[in-house]
């Protein structure tokens, strides 16, 4: 299910000059700040806990899930080669699942590893948050790959309106309206973080873990399901 010239070409395709700028430049800056607060504050468990969620989470981990879902087959959909790529003795489904692990990768290295950093950074991983945030990190990367792939198979506009997602859904009505809590990545891979980190780690989620878990698996395999029969009428038109 995995085709390694479809990876060698998105990871070719996700890590040129342009997209690795964007990609290093939110990780750098949660570093930067994380020793700049360190060496103000020292270690302190709350303003770990909120600089990783309310910086890492809520808004670097899905604007990274941006850059790399809609840049792991968007660009080659607007271009049209993606008919070409399509035309060879592929499975749909393999592309979909090779372009997902690759963009998911990429998201994880850049936002997940960033996240365990900077919690180190800024509190020596006192009550496991840096290892909460980065287990969390790492699944919210998965969800939103999945998401922003599928998102950029349906709309040529994927881009602009995975911004507003994560800009405006998951870092403002996923924190603060009730109702959108339970539809956020954000709230899904908190449960998680709170389940991991100790119990003075003052990290909660709205939603319940089972159920999160169960939302998190909905999400990717929806969105892989939906992109790759998506691919397939692409490659019907690109035919005709």
């Amino acid at each position: 299910m995995f085709h390694p010239t479809v990876a060698r070409l998105t990871y070719r395709a996700l890590l040129g000059r342009r997209r690795a700028l964007l990609l290093c430049a939110l990780p750098a800056l949660l570093i930067v700040v994380a020793c700049a607060v360190r060496a103000m504050n020292g270690a302190d468990d709350q303003v770990t806990t909120q600089l990783l969620g309310g910086f890492a989470l809520a808004t670097m981990v899905p604007l990274i899930g941006v850059i790399a879902g809609t840049g792991a087959i968007g660009p080659e959909i607007d271009d049209g080669s993606v008919v070409y790529l399509l035309s060879k003795p592929v499975r749909r489904t393999s592309v979909i699942l090779t372009k997902l692990v690759v963009a998911s990768g990429v998201t994880v290295v850049f936002s997940a590893v960033p996240v365990f950093v900077a919690g180190f950074v800024l509190n020596g991983n006192s009550q496991q948050i840096a290892v909460a945030y980065t287990v969390a990190a790492a699944v919210a990367s998965l969800a939103y790959s999945a998401l922003f792939l599928m998102l950029a198979t349906l709309s040529r506009h994927a881009v602009v309106i995975g911004l507003i997602y994560a800009l405006i859904w998951e870092a403002l009505f996923g924190s603060l309206v009730s109702g959108a809590k339970m539809l956020s990545v954000q709230q899904w891979s908190l449960a998680l973080a709170e389940k991991i980190a100790g119990a003075g780690a003052e990290i909660t989620s709205d939603v319940t873990l089972p159920a999160a878990i169960v939302l998190l698996l909905v999400a990717v395999v929806g969105s892989s399901a939906l992109a790759g029969q998506k691919l397939r009428s692409l490659t019907l038109a690109g035919e005709d």
